[in-house]
C-alpha cells in the first residue's frame, strides 16, 4: 500500500500543528507555504514538519490544494493589515453598545477574506450576548462572514505576549507552547513550590504552565527516596528524614543528637526493614525447642 506524504502545517507563528496530505506535492518541504481548506475557510500556512509515521485522527487527511505563490503571501499580508482596522472598529462599536466585561483581543481574516473572526474574552464565566455587536459588524463587513469567538485567559496571554511572571522576556505560551496542558496545585506541591499565588500564578491569572515541565521527574525521583518523617539508618547513625531534594537524589536527616546531615539515597537504609531483620535474627527458629536446630542460640 502506498504511504501518503503527510506534512504538518502551522497557521500562526506559535500555533497548533495540523496534518495535511501533500501526496500531490512530493517536493513540498519544511519552510514552504501552502494553501489548504479548513473548517474556518481557506487558509495559508507554513509547512513545519514531515510526518514520518502518520496516523489519521478522523479516518483521513484533507489534501493540500496548492503550493503558495509570492502573490498568495502578499494577499495574506494585505488581510493582516486590515485586521488592525477591524479590531479598532469592533472595540469602538462595543463601547457604543455599552458592552461591559468584554475585551476584544484580536481579529483574524481567512486567507480568501470570506470569514472574519473577532476573538474576545470575558471577565467572568457567564456567557455574554454579542448578537447585537455581530449584526453591526456584519453590516460594516458585508463581503465576509462575521463570527465572534470566545477564548480563554491563557489564549489571551499567548496572543498579547509580553514578559512572563518569572522574568523571561517572552512568555512560554508566546514563545514555544502550541497547546495548553492541564495544570493542578498537586504539581506545585510535588515540587515543593510555595503555594503563594504570586509564586504559582502566571500573567493570565491561571496556574503557570511551567509547573508541568519537571513534574514527572519529581514524581519519579520521589518514588526512590524515603518520605519525610521516615526513620532511616545513615552513616552518622539512626535519624528521621526532615527534607527531600528529589532532583539531587538526596535527603536531609536529623540524627538523634539533633544534628542535620544531607545524604544521598545510596547512603541510607530504611530503619524499619533493618529492625525487622534484627528481630528475626534474635527470634528462635521453629525447630529450636525440638532439639533439631543448629542455630546456636542456646537452649530452650
Amino acid at each position: 500500500m502506498h504511504q501518503p506524504y503527510i506534512v504538518g502545517i502551522r497557521f500562526q507563528r506559535v500555533g497548533k500543528i495540523y496534518h495535511f496530505d501533500a501526496s500531490s506535492f512530493p517536493d513540498l518541504t519544511a519552510g514552504d507555504f501552502a494553501v489548504v481548506e479548513t473548517s474556518r475557510g481557506k487558509q495559508l500556512g507554513e509547512v513545519v514538519e514531515i510526518v514520518q509515521e502518520p496516523q489519521p485522527a478522523n479516518g483521513s487527511w484533507k489534501p493540500i490544494q496548492r503550493r503558495a505563490t509570492p502573490r498568495d503571501l502578499l494577499i495574506r499580508q494585505l488581510w493582516q493589515r486590515k485586521e488592525l482596522e477591524a479590531l479598532i472598529n469592533c472595540r469602538a462599536k462595543a463601547a457604543e453598545l455599552n458592552l461591559k466585561g468584554v475585551k476584544i483581543v484580536a481579529v483574524e481574516y481567512s486567507f480568501d477574506g470570506a470569514r472574519l473572526s473577532f476573538l474576545y474574552s470575558t471577565e467572568t464565566e457567564e456567557k455574554i450576548d454579542l448578537r447585537a455587536l455581530r449584526r453591526v459588524l456584519q453590516r460594516i463587513y458585508q463581503r465576509a462572514r462575521v463570527e465572534m469567538r470566545q477564548i480563554g485567559p491563557r489564549d489571551v496571554a499567548k496572543l498579547l505576549g509580553g514578559m512572563g511572571a518569572c522574568g523571561l522576556e517572552t512568555r512560554c505560551c508566546s514563545m514555544f507552547l502550541t497547546e495548553f496542558s492541564p495544570i493542578s496545585i498537586k504539581m506545585a506541591k510535588e515540587q515543593g513550590i510555595s503555594l503563594t499565588p504570586s509564586e504559582i500564578t502566571g500573567m493570565c491569572g491561571r496556574l503557570r504552565c511551567c509547573l508541568i515541565y519537571e513534574y514527572e521527574q519529581y514524581v519519579e525521583a520521589r518514588k526512590q527516596l524515603p518520605k519525610r518523617n521516615k526513620r532511616v539508618v545513615s552513616p552518622k547513625g539512626e535519624g528521621r528524614v526532615v527534607d527531600v531534594f528529589p532532583l539531587k537524589d538526596t535527603v536531609v536527616v536529623e540524627i538523634e543528637d539533633g544534628a542535620l546531615h544531607e545524604f544521598s539515597r545510596l547512603e541510607l537504609q530504611p530503619w524499619d526493614e533493618l529492625e525487622a531483620l534484627r528481630r528475626k535474627s534474635e527470634a528462635p527458629c521453629d525447630r529450636h525447642e525440638n532439639g533439631g536446630c543448629d542455630c546456636g542460640k542456646g537452649g530452650g
